[in-house]
């Protein structure tokens, strides 16, 4: 791998790590609390989880924003 995608890759992966940090882990119900944030049903906050692509297109259908990671993550309780 060349110096320079091996350094892109860091940074990313870096990026990542810090925006999980100040999210919260919701799981299989992302694109149910998205949703709820989205109408105002909640307090919005940073939240990551699992969806589908079904899933995810609705909610871009929807006008919600939605982003998938980069690199896989890790349900908190499947970590060492």
């Amino acid at each position: 791998m060349p110096a320079e995608v091996a350094q892109a890759l860091d940074v990313l992966a870096r990026a990542q790590a810090k925006a999980l940090s100040q999210s919260t882990w919701v799981g299989k119900a992302f694109a149910e609390q998205s949703r709820e944030m989205h109408y105002g049903e909640r307090d919005a906050a940073p939240i990551h989880g699992q969806a589908s692509v079904e899933e995810a297109r609705n909610l871009l259908d929807e006008g919600i924003a939605v982003v998938p990671l980069p690199f896989p993550v890790s349900p908190p309780d499947k970590l060492n």
